[in-house]
């Protein structure tokens, strides 16, 4: 194999891939990326797979002699990301007829004021796992927009207890109308539904668990395409997300998800409608109090006034509160929350005024956006002591 490529796509591209590189890898190839330069498309195909995250992605490069092998992922990454910007010529000795027979690949550097050649021990790609495909399960076409969106506005509320397996992940439910996302770590809950593009609904309904680990890659490597599409496969082992040149490819957590649906209310008896930053703002400063004590903040709703008191008492440190305008329904209550969820949350939509919705100082509440993406944000308020 032999290509000639430049540092910056090289580099890119290695970043892209190595975060799917096993950090403790049960043999030797998993801690290695697989390179195979394909000499009739003249393109570079870059894979890196742990067993339950694949990442593949490909760009141009002038590929002299075609073929395939692996090197380990850390020191080529290194090695690159630290040569200058110019031409990189990667080149492992090997010819048409034997496109592996080099193990021992040669990466010669030169730019207009410096010149390096480093040589990097491989391995042959004949143990590289491939990464899973999917030939008949489920598809859906969406938007890499509503993806990102979804995703961003669910994954905050996925735990992060690894004894708690399934919680880990965000809960997909394809469906005819379009892809509804779910997380909860047993303290909150945040569910977000998305469209679907004309015409490509999945053929029937379909619920998955997809690894938070996954999916937080995902949006990385969207964020930095400029392909407003993605093919979204599943079947009861996998998920496949495609665009591009990119693919991405995660194991499905096979545990049963909450019936989450039921833990929304329907109906409430209260309701605070209030913008966004001014309530963002005002949590966040007195968030600095509430972190010396328990994280607890206290909401006063006074209807008659059109304010909500935002206050907490930190026993032995101080007190703070802030009042803020807002339009209220129902009568004057006093709820209490851990100011990090309701932080969090606001942080993750764009809406300019978000509604809190009630019924009682201890059952569940509910924050949405106004006029934005279709999401409902559950949050368990904390029982306030006299």
């Amino acid at each position: 194999m032999k290509l000639i490529c430049s540092q910056s796509n090289l580099n890119a591209n290695l970043s892209l891939v190595s975060r799917a590189v096993s950090s403790r890898p049960t043999h030797p190839v998993l801690a290695n990326v697989l390179l195979n330069a394909d000499e009739e498309s003249q393109t570079v195909k870059l894979c890196a797979f742990d067993l339950s995250l694949g990442i593949q992605t490909s760009f141009p490069a002038q590929v002299k002699t075609g073929g395939v092998l692996t090197l380990p992922a850390k020191l080529l990454s290194d090695i690159i990301s630290r040569l200058p910007d110019g031409e990189i010529i990667l080149d492992d000795g090997g010819d048409a007829e034997e496109p592996e027979a080099g193990l021992i690949t040669t990466i010669t550097s030169s730019s207009t004021s410096s010149s390096g050649r480093y040589q990097v021990r491989g391995l042959g790609a004949e143990d590289f796992p491939e990464l899973p495909t999917i030939e008949a399960g489920d598809s859906v076409q969406l938007p890499a927009e509503a993806l990102i969106d979804g995703l961003k506005s669910s994954l905050f509320s996925a735990s992060s207890d690894e004894t708690k397996q399934v919680l880990t992940g965000v809960h997909l439910n394809v469906q005819a109308e379009g892809l509804e996302f779910a997380a909860t770590d047993g303290h909150r809950l945040a569910v977000v539904q998305t469209v679907n593009e004309e015409g490509t609904a999945a053929q029937e309904d379909l619920a998955v668990t997809v690894p938070a680990k996954a999916l937080q890659e995902l949006i990385k490597m969207l964020e930095r395409s400029s392909n407003t599409s993605v093919a979204v496969k599943f079947d009861p082992a996998q998920a496949v997300f495609e665009w591009g040149d990119q693919r991405l490819t995660s194991r499905l957590l096979e545990a049963q998800y909450p019936n989450y649906q039921q833990l929304l209310p329907k109906q409430f008896s209260h309701q605070m409608t209030i913008d966004r930053r001014l309530f963002l703002g005002a949590l966040e400063r007195i968030s600095v109090l509430a972190d010396q004590r328990n994280n607890i903040v206290k909401l006063s709703l006074d209807p008659s006034a059109g304010t909500v008191q935002v206050s907490v008492d930190a026993q032995d440190v101080g007190s703070g509160q802030e009042t803020v305008a807002a339009q209220i329904s129902g009568d004057a209550m006093d709820v209490a929350f851990n100011v990090r969820y309701l932080i969090e949350g606001l942080k993750v939509v764009t809406s300019t005024e978000i509604q809190l919705q009630l019924n009682t100082p201890t059952s569940p509440a509910v924050l949405v956006p106004l006029g934005s993406l279709k999401m409902q944000y559950l949050v368990m308020p904390v029982q306030i002591r006299s």
